[in-house]
Protein backbone atom coordinates (compact mmCIF):
# COMPACT_ATOMS: atom_id res chain seq x y z
CA UNK A 1 0.00 0.00 0.00
CA UNK A 2 3.10 2.49 0.60
CA UNK A 3 4.33 1.79 -2.21
CA UNK A 4 1.44 2.05 -4.66
CA UNK A 5 0.98 5.62 -2.44
CA UNK A 6 5.03 6.80 -2.71
CA UNK A 7 4.72 5.50 -6.83
CA UNK A 8 1.21 8.14 -7.12
CA UNK A 9 2.45 10.77 -5.34
CA UNK A 10 5.91 10.43 -7.68
CA UNK A 11 4.02 10.43 -10.50
CA UNK A 12 1.83 13.93 -8.92
CA UNK A 13 4.92 15.14 -8.85
CA UNK A 14 6.56 14.52 -12.07
CA UNK A 15 3.45 16.04 -13.97
CA UNK A 16 3.51 19.14 -11.96
CA UNK A 17 7.22 19.84 -12.48
CA UNK A 18 6.59 19.31 -16.13
CA UNK A 19 3.48 21.24 -15.88
CA UNK A 20 5.83 24.31 -14.62
CA UNK A 21 8.65 23.74 -17.07
CA UNK A 22 9.86 26.99 -18.14
CA UNK A 23 8.43 27.98 -21.92
CA UNK A 24 10.08 30.59 -24.29
CA UNK A 25 9.21 33.86 -24.67
CA UNK A 26 7.55 34.37 -27.94
CA UNK A 27 5.94 37.23 -29.94
CA UNK A 28 3.99 36.50 -33.99
CA UNK A 29 5.18 39.05 -36.60
CA UNK A 30 3.98 38.91 -40.52
CA UNK A 31 7.09 37.55 -42.24
CA UNK A 32 9.27 40.00 -44.38
CA UNK A 33 8.23 38.02 -47.72
CA UNK A 34 4.27 39.10 -46.65
CA UNK A 35 4.86 42.73 -46.14
CA UNK A 36 7.22 43.44 -48.74
CA UNK A 37 4.68 41.20 -50.93
CA UNK A 38 1.49 43.36 -49.49
CA UNK A 39 3.33 47.06 -50.19
CA UNK A 40 4.37 47.55 -46.17
CA UNK A 41 7.80 48.12 -46.00
CA UNK A 42 10.31 50.97 -45.17
CA UNK A 43 13.85 51.88 -46.75
CA UNK A 44 16.18 53.69 -43.91
CA UNK A 45 19.60 54.71 -44.78
CA UNK A 46 21.84 52.19 -42.19
CA UNK A 47 25.49 53.54 -41.78
CA UNK A 48 25.75 54.91 -45.06
CA UNK A 49 23.64 51.74 -46.88
CA UNK A 50 19.77 51.94 -47.92
CA UNK A 51 18.26 49.12 -46.46
CA UNK A 52 14.18 47.50 -47.17
CA UNK A 53 12.52 46.66 -43.44
CA UNK A 54 9.18 45.60 -42.93
CA UNK A 55 6.72 48.27 -41.97
CA UNK A 56 4.54 45.89 -39.09
CA UNK A 57 3.06 49.63 -37.79
CA UNK A 58 1.75 50.68 -41.39
CA UNK A 59 0.50 46.73 -41.81
CA UNK A 60 -0.82 46.48 -38.43
CA UNK A 61 -2.76 49.93 -39.02
CA UNK A 62 -4.15 48.70 -42.55
CA UNK A 63 -4.71 45.02 -42.61
CA UNK A 64 -7.87 44.12 -40.43
CA UNK A 65 -7.00 40.38 -41.69
CA UNK A 66 -3.58 40.57 -40.07
CA UNK A 67 -4.87 41.59 -36.82
CA UNK A 68 -7.37 39.05 -36.66
CA UNK A 69 -4.76 36.33 -37.71
CA UNK A 70 -1.90 36.66 -35.30
CA UNK A 71 -4.89 37.21 -32.80
CA UNK A 72 -5.66 33.58 -33.30
CA UNK A 73 -1.99 32.54 -33.24
CA UNK A 74 -1.29 33.86 -30.19
CA UNK A 75 -4.76 32.63 -28.46
CA UNK A 76 -3.43 29.29 -29.67
CA UNK A 77 0.06 29.70 -28.40
CA UNK A 78 -1.88 30.83 -25.24
CA UNK A 79 -3.68 28.12 -24.78
CA UNK A 80 -0.73 25.82 -24.66
CA UNK A 81 0.71 28.36 -22.04
CA UNK A 82 3.45 29.81 -24.00
CA UNK A 83 4.31 33.22 -22.50
CA UNK A 84 3.49 36.29 -25.28
CA UNK A 85 4.36 39.37 -26.45
CA UNK A 86 1.97 40.92 -28.78
CA UNK A 87 3.41 42.80 -31.79
CA UNK A 88 1.31 45.85 -31.46
CA UNK A 89 1.51 46.71 -28.01
CA UNK A 90 5.42 46.56 -28.39
CA UNK A 91 4.89 48.48 -31.70
CA UNK A 92 2.71 51.03 -29.48
CA UNK A 93 5.55 51.13 -26.90
CA UNK A 94 8.20 51.66 -29.06
CA UNK A 95 6.33 54.68 -30.20
CA UNK A 96 5.81 55.83 -26.29
CA UNK A 97 9.37 55.53 -25.44
CA UNK A 98 10.66 57.23 -28.31
CA UNK A 99 12.68 54.24 -29.20
CA UNK A 100 12.70 54.77 -33.14
CA UNK A 101 15.77 53.84 -35.45
CA UNK A 102 18.38 56.80 -34.11
CA UNK A 103 22.53 57.19 -34.26
CA UNK A 104 24.07 56.49 -31.22
CA UNK A 105 27.07 58.86 -30.91
CA UNK A 106 30.18 58.81 -28.42
CA UNK A 107 31.56 61.92 -26.95
CA UNK A 108 33.59 62.59 -29.52
CA UNK A 109 31.19 62.12 -32.43
CA UNK A 110 31.60 58.54 -33.71
CA UNK A 111 28.53 56.60 -34.52
CA UNK A 112 26.63 53.42 -34.49
CA UNK A 113 23.70 52.52 -36.18
CA UNK A 114 20.62 50.34 -34.75
CA UNK A 115 17.75 48.54 -37.58
CA UNK A 116 14.53 49.12 -36.68
CA UNK A 117 14.20 45.25 -36.01
CA UNK A 118 17.19 45.53 -33.50
CA UNK A 119 15.05 48.36 -31.99
CA UNK A 120 11.51 46.25 -32.27
CA UNK A 121 13.95 42.90 -31.00
CA UNK A 122 15.21 44.97 -27.85
CA UNK A 123 12.30 46.08 -27.18
CA UNK A 124 10.19 42.96 -27.37
CA UNK A 125 12.68 40.74 -25.55
CA UNK A 126 10.91 37.84 -26.50
CA UNK A 127 13.04 34.86 -27.10
CA UNK A 128 11.54 33.37 -30.15
CA UNK A 129 10.01 35.36 -33.18
CA UNK A 130 7.67 33.32 -35.02
CA UNK A 131 7.20 34.82 -38.55
CA UNK A 132 3.97 34.07 -40.30
CA UNK A 133 3.48 34.20 -43.99
CA UNK A 134 -0.06 33.12 -45.77
CA UNK A 135 -1.83 32.77 -48.91
CA UNK A 136 -5.62 32.73 -49.49
CA UNK A 137 -6.60 30.48 -52.30
CA UNK A 138 -10.19 30.97 -53.62
CA UNK A 139 -11.83 27.75 -55.26
CA UNK A 140 -15.23 28.53 -56.51
CA UNK A 141 -17.51 29.29 -53.27
CA UNK A 142 -14.52 28.06 -51.12
CA UNK A 143 -11.72 29.01 -50.19
CA UNK A 144 -8.16 27.69 -48.34
CA UNK A 145 -5.32 29.29 -46.90
CA UNK A 146 -1.37 27.89 -47.70
CA UNK A 147 0.55 29.48 -44.60
CA UNK A 148 4.15 29.15 -43.52
CA UNK A 149 5.25 29.61 -39.49
CA UNK A 150 9.04 29.80 -38.76
CA UNK A 151 10.28 30.17 -35.43
CA UNK A 152 14.01 32.31 -35.39
CA UNK A 153 16.05 32.46 -32.38
CA UNK A 154 15.44 36.41 -31.53
CA UNK A 155 19.48 36.17 -30.39
CA UNK A 156 21.00 34.96 -32.74
CA UNK A 157 18.67 35.21 -36.13
CA UNK A 158 18.61 31.27 -36.69
CA UNK A 159 15.49 29.45 -37.29
CA UNK A 160 14.73 25.89 -35.15
CA UNK A 161 11.80 25.27 -35.75
CA UNK A 162 8.82 25.45 -39.16
CA UNK A 163 5.36 24.27 -40.01
CA UNK A 164 3.87 24.97 -43.11
CA UNK A 165 0.60 23.46 -45.61
CA UNK A 166 -2.73 24.29 -46.51
CA UNK A 167 -6.28 23.53 -45.06
CA UNK A 168 -8.97 21.74 -46.60
CA UNK A 169 -11.05 24.28 -49.04
CA UNK A 170 -13.85 25.88 -46.42
CA UNK A 171 -17.03 28.04 -46.96
CA UNK A 172 -15.88 29.51 -43.72
CA UNK A 173 -15.29 33.51 -44.62
CA UNK A 174 -12.96 34.63 -42.01
CA UNK A 175 -9.25 34.15 -42.31
CA UNK A 176 -8.22 33.51 -39.07
CA UNK A 177 -11.00 30.50 -38.82
CA UNK A 178 -9.50 29.24 -42.32
CA UNK A 179 -5.42 29.55 -40.42
CA UNK A 180 -6.88 27.89 -37.47
CA UNK A 181 -7.95 24.73 -39.23
CA UNK A 182 -4.77 24.84 -41.45
CA UNK A 183 -2.33 25.00 -38.71
CA UNK A 184 -3.74 22.85 -35.89
CA UNK A 185 -2.63 19.83 -37.45
CA UNK A 186 0.76 21.36 -37.47
CA UNK A 187 1.14 23.11 -34.33
CA UNK A 188 1.87 20.66 -31.92
CA UNK A 189 5.20 18.89 -33.63
CA UNK A 190 6.02 22.92 -34.42
CA UNK A 191 5.59 23.75 -30.55
CA UNK A 192 8.04 20.86 -29.41
CA UNK A 193 10.51 22.48 -31.60
CA UNK A 194 10.29 25.41 -30.14
CA UNK A 195 10.44 24.01 -26.67
CA UNK A 196 13.57 21.64 -27.50
CA UNK A 197 15.57 24.84 -28.79
CA UNK A 198 14.61 26.53 -25.12
CA UNK A 199 15.11 23.60 -23.30
CA UNK A 200 18.62 23.76 -25.03
CA UNK A 201 19.31 27.05 -23.94
CA UNK A 202 18.60 26.12 -20.47
CA UNK A 203 21.32 23.67 -20.35
CA UNK A 204 23.93 24.43 -22.89
CA UNK A 205 23.63 28.58 -22.87
CA UNK A 206 21.95 31.20 -24.80
CA UNK A 207 23.98 32.25 -28.42
CA UNK A 208 25.31 35.54 -28.26
CA UNK A 209 27.90 38.14 -30.15
CA UNK A 210 30.15 40.10 -28.57
CA UNK A 211 33.28 42.65 -30.01
CA UNK A 212 35.49 44.61 -27.97
CA UNK A 213 36.71 47.70 -29.60
CA UNK A 214 38.29 50.90 -28.86
CA UNK A 215 37.74 54.63 -29.87
CA UNK A 216 40.22 56.03 -32.13
CA UNK A 217 40.71 58.51 -29.07
CA UNK A 218 41.37 55.52 -26.58
CA UNK A 219 45.10 55.32 -24.74
CA UNK A 220 45.72 52.10 -25.78
CA UNK A 221 44.49 49.61 -28.02
CA UNK A 222 43.29 46.10 -27.72
CA UNK A 223 47.44 44.79 -27.94
CA UNK A 224 48.36 47.17 -25.27
CA UNK A 225 50.29 44.54 -22.35
CA UNK A 226 49.79 45.09 -18.73
CA UNK A 227 50.54 43.08 -15.55
CA UNK A 228 47.75 40.62 -14.80
CA UNK A 229 47.89 38.45 -11.81
CA UNK A 230 51.43 37.77 -12.81
CA UNK A 231 51.54 37.66 -15.98
CA UNK A 232 52.11 40.25 -18.78
CA UNK A 233 49.16 40.00 -21.17
CA UNK A 234 47.88 41.80 -23.72
CA UNK A 235 44.37 43.90 -23.08
CA UNK A 236 43.17 41.27 -25.89
CA UNK A 237 44.18 38.53 -23.90
CA UNK A 238 42.59 39.26 -20.30
CA UNK A 239 39.17 40.09 -22.40
CA UNK A 240 39.26 36.71 -24.00
CA UNK A 241 40.52 35.24 -20.49
CA UNK A 242 37.50 36.92 -18.90
CA UNK A 243 34.56 35.57 -21.78
CA UNK A 244 36.23 32.39 -21.33
CA UNK A 245 35.84 32.12 -17.46
CA UNK A 246 31.93 33.76 -17.81
CA UNK A 247 30.57 31.70 -20.63
CA UNK A 248 29.03 28.35 -20.10
CA UNK A 249 31.65 25.61 -19.99
CA UNK A 250 33.67 28.13 -21.57
CA UNK A 251 31.81 27.78 -24.85
CA UNK A 252 32.91 30.35 -27.49
CA UNK A 253 34.87 31.34 -30.61
CA UNK A 254 37.45 34.04 -31.19
CA UNK A 255 36.87 34.83 -35.01
CA UNK A 256 39.32 37.99 -35.43
CA UNK A 257 41.78 39.61 -33.22
CA UNK A 258 43.57 42.85 -34.66
CA UNK A 259 44.76 45.67 -31.91
CA UNK A 260 41.58 47.57 -32.52
CA UNK A 261 38.77 45.05 -32.62
CA UNK A 262 38.06 41.52 -31.39
CA UNK A 263 35.00 39.60 -32.23
CA UNK A 264 33.52 36.72 -30.39
CA UNK A 265 31.24 34.28 -32.21
CA UNK A 266 29.27 31.48 -30.49
CA UNK A 267 29.23 32.59 -26.99
CA UNK A 268 27.15 30.75 -24.85
CA UNK A 269 26.10 33.01 -21.78
CA UNK A 270 23.82 31.13 -19.10
CA UNK A 271 20.16 32.46 -19.28
CA UNK A 272 19.96 33.54 -15.27
CA UNK A 273 22.66 34.64 -13.21
CA UNK A 274 24.04 33.32 -10.19
CA UNK A 275 21.06 35.28 -8.05
CA UNK A 276 18.18 33.50 -10.65
CA UNK A 277 17.69 37.05 -12.27
CA UNK A 278 17.22 36.71 -16.01
CA UNK A 279 20.51 37.51 -17.69
CA UNK A 280 20.60 39.40 -21.32
CA UNK A 281 23.90 40.90 -22.90
CA UNK A 282 24.07 43.74 -21.14
CA UNK A 283 23.55 42.36 -17.83
CA UNK A 284 26.28 39.77 -18.48
CA UNK A 285 28.66 42.29 -20.16
CA UNK A 286 28.55 44.53 -17.32
CA UNK A 287 31.35 43.39 -14.62
CA UNK A 288 34.27 43.31 -17.71
CA UNK A 289 33.13 47.22 -18.17
CA UNK A 290 33.93 47.38 -14.12
CA UNK A 291 37.54 45.72 -14.58
CA UNK A 292 38.60 47.77 -17.34
CA UNK A 293 37.53 51.08 -15.40
CA UNK A 294 39.83 49.58 -12.52
CA UNK A 295 43.31 49.53 -12.61
CA UNK A 296 45.54 48.95 -13.93
CA UNK A 297 43.49 49.86 -17.26
CA UNK A 298 41.54 52.95 -15.43
CA UNK A 299 39.35 53.56 -18.56
CA UNK A 300 36.09 54.33 -19.40
CA UNK A 301 33.93 52.26 -21.92
CA UNK A 302 30.29 52.20 -23.53
CA UNK A 303 28.17 49.30 -23.64
CA UNK A 304 26.15 49.29 -26.85
CA UNK A 305 23.52 46.61 -27.60
CA UNK A 306 22.28 45.48 -30.92
CA UNK A 307 19.18 44.15 -31.18
CA UNK A 308 19.36 41.28 -28.41
CA UNK A 309 22.03 38.82 -29.40
CA UNK A 310 24.98 41.36 -30.42
CA UNK A 311 27.22 43.31 -27.52
CA UNK A 312 29.78 45.91 -28.08
CA UNK A 313 32.19 47.09 -25.35
CA UNK A 314 33.81 50.07 -27.00
CA UNK A 315 37.02 51.34 -24.68
CA UNK A 316 38.08 55.22 -24.24
CA UNK A 317 35.26 56.84 -24.03
CA UNK A 318 31.31 56.73 -22.83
Amino acid sequence: MKRIFFLLFSVIITISVFSQAKKPTIMIVPSDNWCIKNGYSMTRDIMGSARTFPDYRMALQQETDLLLVIGKINTLMADRSFPLKNLESVMNTIETQGAELSMLTSNSGSDIAETPIDVLKRTANADIIIQLNYVINQSGPKRSITFMLQGIDAYTNKQIAGAQGTGEPSFASETAILLEEAVLAHLDNFNARLQDHFNDLLTNGREIVFQARVWDSSPFNLEEEFDWNGEILELGEIIEDWVSVNTVEGRFNTSNYTENQILFEQVRIALYDDRGRAQDTRRWIRDLRTLIGNPPFSSPAKIYTRGLGEIWLIIGEK
